[in-house]
């Protein structure tokens, strides 16, 4: 009996992971947001939400998590755009450490700033988690749509980042989290 209810455990996993490596998103062509967010860690997000802003499809851009000795200059100089785009529409973060902390930090921010609609910019592999922790800490605040940056992750990594999906999912569901 044990052992068929493990079976099924693993089947379950199996299809579920399956859904996850098929959902995993794409950049985003379409509605105009409020607001954009970046958040750091990986490779091209900070690149895709600088097109987003100069394109338009959003008022405002917060990059969440960024070191706290980093300076909207030196971003400018590395990302090669005009100190000016910083000075007027983008917000540096510097308080997140981890995808829970980039949603509290986002929220506040999106509340601060009265947005309604967001863009979140983060990795295709790490757009389902971090959608879900901001959905579940704006709290109804704004609406929020994923625009996944294009990546190759491990195979590790994509088995490491569905276990947290499932976790934190089980402990919004059962409310043991905030």
């Amino acid at each position: 009996m044990i052992l068929r209810i493990l079976a099924v455990l693993a089947l379950l996993y199996g299809i579920g992971f399956a859904i996850f490596l098929k959902t995993i998103p794409a950049p985003l062509d379409g509605p105009r947001t409020d607001a954009i967010v970046v958040l750091t860690g990986g490779a091209g997000r900070i690149d895709r939400g600088l097109a987003l802003l100069k394109a338009h499809a959003g008022q405002r851009m917060l990059i969440s998590g960024v070191a706290p000795e980093v300076t909207p200059g030196e971003l400018a100089h590395e990302y090669r755009v005009s100190p000016a785009l910083f000075h007027c529409c983008i917000d540096l973060g510097h308080e997140a450490v981890d995808t829970r902390s980039n949603a509290d930090e986002t929220a506040d921010w999106v509340r601060d700033h009265r947005y309604k609609s967001v863009r979140l910019v983060t990795s295709d592999w790490h757009l389902a988690r971090a959608k879900l922790e901001l959905v579940n800490a704006l709290d109804g605040d704004a609406s929020v749509i994923g625009d996944g940056v294009q990546s190759s992750p491990r195979y590790a990594v994509l088995i490491g980042e569905y276990n947290k999906l499932l976790v934190r999912r089980a402990a919004l569901l059962i409310g043991t989290a905030k």
